[in-house]
């Protein structure tokens, strides 16, 4: 491309503005309707519009066109627009295409939900003629908005007792002791060493070693779990072998092994008893710089009153949710499904961060929707349409405030600073992720504003499932990153981080 060419592009991207600014297109739009969240439409620019368009863009070259033979900005018009109309066609094309999608889908209140399916690459600007081209467009259902006013939900309710308080503590204790070797057999709650190697008869799937795992009744990983894995384990000595069955989650991305049964071979490395740590002032200082340790337990009763807070929120929204979802029975795309699961999974994962639960809680968490992730997606994707158009009937929006307390609250969790928290969730491009949160909390705090409660007890879940970050048949599925990273170095505050486990090696 010439200098001169060049200079003259570059003088006609301030053509945009003037382009956004110029009046409605006189579009034909035609849809058809695909599937309940698939539309494919076809749109038809009209000849005069494409000349307009051409006709801002020029403009705004001419005065500062060099064409050999005139002065900057004195060549005839027709001369410029015979010289540069080539050149900014691909910017034409880009503004036209980008106006009429927004017109048509605008004009026809069609609420995308994803990029439209559009190669931008096979489409040419007539020389004559009107532009004509399609796209698929991936869309929020029609639906008719149900009521939501007056439900009936059951809210539990606990009044925290001095045992409840002893039983988080000894929570915490178990966080920050540790690991003596042990000679002996394990037993619940104590940890082993081992090799995994995962089999379908005789073929091996995956092999993990020297996984550091606490014997509890389940043992869950990515696409499965072991449901009788104390059972297995309990009695084993070092240099020992045992095996288990683990069932294959529906959802694995290994599809020939979908809804299977494998065997899991342990290895077993060694074993240790974990020991307790005195609840002197230096472990005070260690887990949150306590004075003393009434503070200590004063802080653990705040984290279960919040931890109840989330269960009561996610029973109120289960409830909300199976009333306003009832009658929605759209089929939704697999493709969508799948790349929902992700954002699905982080919004589930920045939830249960905000309310102040341990990662080995999370992983464990983490694995269950892995494992359930289709079915769990498409719920959570009519209840996020249904929320979303009760939002924007009510004039729900966002504001600063919410981002900050937010992030407040999750820095408050992971021990980080705020700053670093957000710089966290800008990275991973999260920051829509707790747009979404942040709007249907507010919208379910709507609902729960309306609703009629009906307290019921609540009961204390048992925490027995140990999770790890590991697939058993070997195929690894789109990573999902923690919502926010962890830094090591940074002191936790008690319970609310994965266990840091010490044993003899690290006295040296």
């Amino acid at each position: 491309m010439s200098t001169d060419t060049e200079t003259a592009l570059a003088a006609s991207d301030a053509a945009a503005p003037e382009v956004e600014a110029a009046r409605k297109l006189d579009l034909t739009v035609k849809i058809d309707q695909l599937s309940s969240c698939q539309r494919k439409i076809k749109v038809t620019v009209p000849e005069q519009d494409i000349q307009r368009y051409f006709d801002l863009a020029l403009g705004e070259m001419i005065p500062k066109a060099a064409v050999p033979g005139f002065r900057v900005g004195k060549a005839p018009r027709k001369l410029v627009e015979a010289r540069f109309r080539k050149d900014v066609a691909e910017q034409v094309k880009g503004q036209i295409l980008m106006d009429s999608i927004s017109q048509a889908t605008d004009d026809n209140k069609l609420s995308a939900i994803s990029e439209p399916d559009l190669d931008v690459n096979a489409i040419d600007i007539p020389e004559k003629g009107p532009l004509t081209f399609e796209f698929k467009l991936e869309v929020r259902p029609e639906f008719d908005m149900p009521q939501w006013q007056g439900l009936k939900v059951e809210r539990p309710v606990r009044e925290f007792t001095t045992q409840d308080i002893e039983q988080q503590l000894k929570t915490i204790l178990r966080r920050h002791g540790r690991l003596i070797p042990y000679d002996g057999a394990a037993a619940i709650g104590d940890y082993v060493t081992v090799n995994i190697t995962f089999k379908n008869g005789e073929t091996e799937l995956s092999k993990l070693a020297e996984q550091q795992l606490c014997v509890r009744r389940v043992l869950s990983f990515r696409d499965g779990k072991i449901e009788n894995f104390a059972e297995a384990i309990v009695g084993v000595k070092a240099g020992e072998t045992r095996e288990a069955t683990a069932v294959i989650s529906e959802s694995a991305p290994n599809e020939a092994l979908r809804n299977t049964r494998v065997t899991a071979v342990f290895e077993v490395l060694d074993v240790k008893k974990l020991e307790m740590p005195e609840m002197d002032a230096a472990f005070l200082r260690e887990v949150g710089d306590f004075a003393n340790e009434g503070e200590l337990r004063d802080f653990v009763k705040e984290e279960l009153v919040k931890q109840l807070a989330y269960h009561q929120r996610q029973k109120a929204r289960e409830q909300i949710t199976a009333a306003l979802t009832a009658g929605a029975n759209w089929d939704l795309p697999p493709d969508l499904l799948r790349r929902q699961s992700v954002r699905e999974l982080q919004r589930r994962v920045l939830e249960l961060q905000r309310s102040g639960f341990a990662d080995d809680v999370i992983q464990a968490h983490e694995n269950e929707l892995r494992q359930n992730v289709m079915a769990v997606t498409a719920r959570s994707l009519k209840e996020h349409f249904i929320l979303e158009r009760l939002a924007e009937d009510e004039k729900i929006t966002d504001e600063a405030a919410d981002y900050d307390e937010e992030i407040r609250l999750i820095a408050q969790q992971t021990g980080e600073s705020p700053r670093r928290v957000r710089a966290q969730i800008d990275k991973r491009d999260q920051m829509d992720i707790l747009r979404n949160q942040i709007i249907e909390r507010k919208t379910i705090d709507l609902v729960l504003g309306r609703a009629e409660f009906k307290d019921i007890p609540f009961v204390s879940e048992r925490f027995e499932t140990e999770a790890i970050d590991e697939t058993a048949t070997g195929e690894e599925e789109v990573s999902i990153p923690a919502a926010v990273a962890v830094d090591d170095t940074s002191g936790p505050a008690p319970g609310m981080s994965a266990p840091t486990i010490k044993t003899d090696r690290d006295e040296h």
